[in-house]
């Protein structure tokens, strides 16, 4: 319980008690936790202290609130490295999650001109264009829509692309992938991606653009991933 003459102020001591009581799965993920009242009831504290506690753990991601519901516990999010080029499939594996796509749209295109200046192609050169739901443990965690050009890896087809794509890339052109450029910015998801995500239409996500290249210098991918934000954080470190 808390100490109340603890120079550690109360609402921390709350945080970190239903820290370990999610760590000890008595608040297990995707269930509600006690009301503000009950748990003000148990620490013997104001509603506001509880409020504060709780609100800092929804801000850092482990709570949750739906309205007119209650407070949940939440999945804990996956971090990925901004360092270190690697496919959605060898990060899930890496974590000792099991990776899936569902792909719900492969075709030939010419693109438009933007992504042929990025592939540095002509506007001319068709390209597949490739749209994927990507799946942890059959949990949506991202959708990408991802450009080839169709020089790079005629063969391709859509059984393929349940894979790797990076180790396929490697194993049919003979050449290491070399690096990538990447953007990133935060956006509020679009109708139809909510739907395919699963999540609220006034949800967070993560835009991510890269362009990778052969080790050649030849760009072989552009992807547009749309990450759900509250399952994913990035990291980098950063060195003087």
């Amino acid at each position: 319980m808390v100490e109340k003459n603890s120079p550690i102020p109360i609402y921390i001591q709350i945080e970190e008690i239903i820290k370990q009581r999610i760590d000890l799965e008595e608040y297990r993920i995707g269930e509600t936790i006690p009301s503000e009242r009950e748990l003000s009831l148990q620490f013997n504290v104001s509603r506001m202290t509880v409020r504060q506690a709780i609100t800092n753990l929804v801000n850092s991601g482990l709570l949750y609130r739906e309205k007119g519901k209650g407070t949940y516990v939440a999945n804990p999010k996956l971090e990925q490295p901004l360092q270190g080029l690697t496919s959605f499939t060898e990060d899930m594996r890496a974590r000792g999650l099991e990776p899936s796509s569902q792909v719900l749209r492969f075709e030939k295109i010419t693109p438009p001109v933007d992504i042929a200046r990025d592939l540095m192609i002509s506007p001319e050169e068709e390209v597949f264009f490739v749209v994927r739901i990507r799946n942890a443990d059959a949990q949506p965690m991202a959708i990408e829509r991802t450009y080839i050009p169709v020089k790079i890896y005629p063969e391709l087809d859509e059984q393929q692309l349940m894979g790797s794509l990076y180790a396929l890339i490697e194993t049919t052109s003979h050449q290491r992938i070399g690096n990538a450029i990447q953007q990133m910015e935060a956006a509020i998801v679009s109708k139809e991606d909510s739907k395919l995500l699963q999540i609220h239409q006034t949800a967070p996500v993560l835009i991510i653009k890269r362009t990778s290249y052969l080790s050649d210098g030849k760009p072989f991918e552009l992807v547009r991933s749309t990450y759900r934000a509250d399952r994913y954080k990035f990291t980098s470190e950063i060195k003087r």
